[in-house]
Formats: C-alpha cells, sequence, structure tokens
C-alpha cells in the first residue's frame, strides 16, 4: 500500500478511515512479522540446541529460506510515505575491492521555488546497492605470425602456448570455474552443460568431463603435497564416509570412502594452519587408515570406528576419544524414552563442554589448568555413576549399550585432562565431511574409483582454501595458470593455500 500524499481526502470521516485502515493493516503486519520471527527462532534452537540431531541441516537451511522470503515480503508491504524513510536492517558494509559505478542524481536546477533565490550545496545522501553483472564467455584468439629468411628459408614464429588440457579450448579460468562449480558448489557437470548451452556453446558433459580429468592431473602433484604437510603434524582428526561409486560390472553402484585428515590448531592457538586432506579408498578395512597414517606419530582425534584401534600397535599413535559420539548416544535415548539416567549423562558432559568454552583460544597450559581444576571432577564423578547405574540395568537396553561405549573409550575420553592441545571431539573433520554428503546428493555418485580420487583431490584444495580464508575460484584459477606456465615442482610449498595466501593478499 503506497499513499499518494498529493490527493489526500480532506473530508475528516474519510481521514479518521484512511487511519483506522492503516492502524488495521500495520497491526496485521507486525502481527505476521512476530509470527514468522518466532518461527525463526524455533528452527534456529532446533538447530543450535538440543534437538538438533533431529533436523537435517539441508532442510533447516530451505525452512529458514522460505520464512526468511515470506518474513521480507510483510516488511516490503508496510504502508510507507517516503520510501527513503522505512526502517532498513543493520548490515555490513558492501566490501571496498568491488568496484564502484557511481550515479549521480541531482536536481533539475539550483533556484529556490520557494523564493527564487540560488540554491548551495551543503551536503550529500550517499546510499550503495549490490548489483551482479552476468558471467560471460570469450574467446581468446591467439595469432603468432611467421617469418621467413629470404636467403636461407629459415622460418620463424614464436613458440605456442601451452595449454592447461592438451588440444583444449579451455583456459585455466574456465577450468576452475568448472572445478569450483562442481566441487564447491555441487553443481554436477551435466547441469553446467546445460548453463553453458543457455549461453550458446555447446559443451557436452563427456567434454567437461575430460577437462576435470586433466586439471587434475595439474593438481596431484599439489595435493599430495598437501597431505606430506598434513600428516607431518602431531594433533591430527581423522573420519571416513561413504561414496557411492558406479560398478558398471553388475549395473549399480559400490561403496567407496573417502577418509579425511583435518588439522586445526586455532582453538589453543596452535602454530599450523588449518587444512583438510582427503583419501579416496575402494572400502573402509583398517588397513586404509594405517597406509594413510604410515609416517604419523602424535594424538589422533577419533570416533568409535575399531580400525583406528589397530593404529596404536607401535605406539607412536595416541587416540583421543570422542564426546561428541559418546554423548550422541545417550541424546538418542533421552530422545525415545527420556530416561532419568541419559537426560542426567547429558547434563553431566554439558558441564565439560561450558569449560571448553570459556578456554577456547587460550594456550595449552591455560587449557590444561583450567581442565584439570574444573572438568577432571567432572569426569572422575561420571565415571563413578556410570559403573553404578550399569548393572541396575537391561543388559541389552539401549542406555546399558550407550554405557558400554563410553566405558570402554575412558582413557581416550579424559585425554585431554593430560594435554591442553587435544579437543572433546571431533567436529573439525566432522564439519569437513558436510561438503561431501551435500556433494553425494548432488553429483549422485562418482563415475569410478578415478572419480573418487578426483574429488579426493579437489576436496582437499577447496576445503583447505575455505578453512584459511581464500577464495577457492581465483586460487585454483592462479595455480593452474602458474602451472601451465612452468612453476618448478621444488617450489609446490608457495602454492598450498596458507602459503599462496600470504603471497597474494589482495587476491585472497
Amino acid at each position: 500500500m503506497r499513499l499518494d500524499l498529493d490527493n489526500l481526502p480532506t473530508e475528516p470521516a474519510l481521514l479518521q478511515h484512511l487511519v483506522r485502515d492503516i492502524a488495521a493493516l500495520v497491526e496485521h503486519r507486525d502481527g505476521e512479522i512476530e509470527r514468522l520471527k518466532s518461527i525463526i527462532k524455533q528452527l534456529q534452537r532446533a538447530q543450535f540446541g538440543r534437538r538438533s540431531e533431529q533436523l537435517d541441516p539441508d532442510q533447516l537451511a530451505l525452512a529458514l529460506e522460505d520464512l526468511d522470503g515470506d518474513l521480507a515480503r510483510e516488511v516490503e508491504s508496510r504502508p510507507r510515505v517516503d520510501k527513503q524513510q522505512r526502517d532498513l536492517p543493520s548490515r555490513k558494509p558492501l566490501p571496498d575491492h568491488l568496484p564502484r559505478e557511481d550515479v549521480r542524481l541531482d536536481v533539475d536546477d539550483n533556484i529556490c521555488k520557494g523564493c527564487g533565490g540560488v540554491l548551495h550545496l551543503i551536503g550529500e545522501s550517499v546510499s550503495e546497492m549490490l548489483d551482479w553483472v552476468p558471467a560471460k564467455l570469450r574467446v581468446i584468439r591467439t595469432t603468432r605470425p611467421k617469418y621467413a629468411c629470404r636467403t636461407c628459408e629459415t622460418v620463424v614464429q614464436a613458440p605456442a602456448p601451452e595449454r592447461p588440457i592438451a588440444g583444449g579450448l579451455a583456459t585455466p579460468a574456465l577450468l576452475a570455474q568448472v572445478l569450483v562449480s562442481k566441487y564447491c558448489d555441487h553443481t554436477p557437470l551435466y547441469r553446467q552443460s546445460q548453463i553453458f548451452a543457455r549461453h550458446g556453446v555447446d559443451l557436452p558433459r563427456s567434454t567437461l568431463a575430460g577437462w576435470v580429468g586433466g586439471a587434475c592431473w595439474w593438481l596431484e602433484a599439489l595435493h599430495e603435497r598437501l597431505a606430506k604437510s598434513v600428516f607431518a603434524s602431531d594433533h591430527l582428526f581423522a573420519d571416513d564416509t561413504p561414496v557411492p561409486v558406479l560398478d558398471p560390472g553388475r549395473g549399480r553402484t559400490k561403496t567407496g570412502r573417502l577418509w579425511v585428515y583435518a588439522r586445526e590448531q586455532r582453538a589453543w592457538a596452535g602454530p599450523e594452519p588449518p587444512a583438510a586432506i582427503y583419501m579416496f579408498a575402494p572400502d573402509r578395512k583398517a588397513e586404509r587408515p594405517a597406509s594413510h597414517l604410515e609416517h604419523f606419530k602424535g594424538v589422533l582425534h577419533v570416533d568409535g570406528y575399531a580400525g583406528f584401534e589397530q593404529l596404536t600397535g607401535k605406539g607412536n599413535i595416541v587416540l583421543a576419544a570422542c564426546w561428541s559420539h559418546t554423548r550422541r548416544k545417550f541424546y538418542d535415548v533421552a530422545q525415545a524414552t527420556d530416561a532419568p539416567i541419559a537426560v542426567e549423562a547429558l547434563r553431566r558432559i554439558g558441564q565439560l563442554y561450558a569449560v571448553e568454552a570459556d578456554v577456547r583460544g587460550q594456550s595449552p597450559a591455560h587449557r590444561l589448568a583450567s581442565r584439570r581444576s574444573r572438568s577432571k571432577p567432572i569426569v572422575d564423578a561420571m565415571r563413578a555413576w556410570l559403573e553404578a547405574q550399569l548393572p541396575l540395568l537391561p543388559g541389552r537396553s539401549t542406555l546399558a549399550e550407550a554405557i558400554r561405549y563410553a566405558l570402554p573409550r575412558w582413557e581416550g575420553l579424559t585425554r585431554f585432562l593430560h594435554d591442553g592441545r587435544i579437543e572433546l571431539d571431533t567436529n573439525p573433520v566432522e564439519r569437513a565431511i558436510r561438503p561431501i554428503a551435500l556433494g553425494r546428493k548432488n553429483h549422485l555418485f562418482a563415475g569410478s574409483d578415478g572419480g573418487g580420487h578426483r574429488w579426493a583431490v579437489l576436496c582437499s584444495l577447496i576445503e583447505t582454501c575455505k578453512l584459511n580464508g581464500v577464495e577457492p575460484y581465483t586460487y585454483l584459477h592462479d595455480v593452474l595458470s602458474r602451472m601451465v606456465d612452468g612453476h618448478s615442482i621444488n617450489r609446490l610449498d608457495e602454492l598450498l593455500p596458507w602459503a599462496w595466501k600470504a603471497g597474494n593478499p589482495v587476491k585472497s
């Protein structure tokens, strides 16, 4: 509803009727806005509160998007007199690095309509809106003149530039776009082919797949160097996730695995940059992490997978168990039966996390001192309490299973009381796995074991970029360009995301 101030009614009765209509409309809009805000808060509590494991994060995001759209519509439809006077939500300023296009809206003349005097500039109002310039394809046409010597018939011509794909059409920029769209934004190649077709360019899915394979050939050495850097650390997080892989011989898919190893030291102000390395394997045999971690020495944060136990045989790997997985066992029981023992276990585990929230970002020594004074009494009391409760429960009950899950892992669960660098859970690697889950929904499956390996290579570089605040497209574009131009294999460390960021502060 918009008011025409130049044509308002003059009769008092009509004005009163208009005001009452506006008041009723505003009251309705305000009520609807409050209702939508309440629903949004409920959904947010479902994500961040105790019921977080009941709602799929992707479904939550979709629900919030629709509700935020409803809320924006209600705000936009409020009656207003002056568009410039509407209440605008607080927001961050637009980034300085974006190009600006200035538009000046000036008055028709500088003569005052009231008295005929001259108007003088006393200030100006400046506002900004975010615009979108659609992506466009272009052709880079390279011409190499030929020269010949009339005396000896020697022909001279500048050498042809190296192409990232032998005989291919794609520049490093286009390759980076295809890679980021598939492995970061989860747009399958057949959909990308449809997008290119809308731009009038026929790029079949098979062509794009060939480009992905060719680009990964350049990046495999960098993936190996990233893995070497990660496995040289002394504190890592490990987990794995299933990846469907096409099995043409059986006419269906088989289940491969992506093993993920994350380095995250920011919680205790450690010196090494965050990173995540993905390794594809056709199965979940214990020999897979054993081969990946052959030269690793230190603390490995793990979940309850029994295969990790075999890593401790040589004595160079110590396992730290995950309180989040332990909590989940009791959480499932509490949600299903509301059992007081399960609820009490959750309360005690919550006390441990409250301590962690207070010491996050502190030095290992500070974290360890706080844990020994505040967390150790909680842990000691919890173990005695669980041991006392277990004989009172039916042996096959889910609550007894939850306790039996925790007690055999108590040494690993209490490892954080002896080292301030150890975390309570494996959440850093769990976060690294989430993009894979989203990729599974969009990619459907990997076409081969080689496709699973390429998935690992690209996810390693892209996720490590995100962990270090590096924009993946800019990074891959630059790295591919440098490699095509002959970047030395002995200087690959310069191209690891954190080192690249230090050398390219503007681009990142």
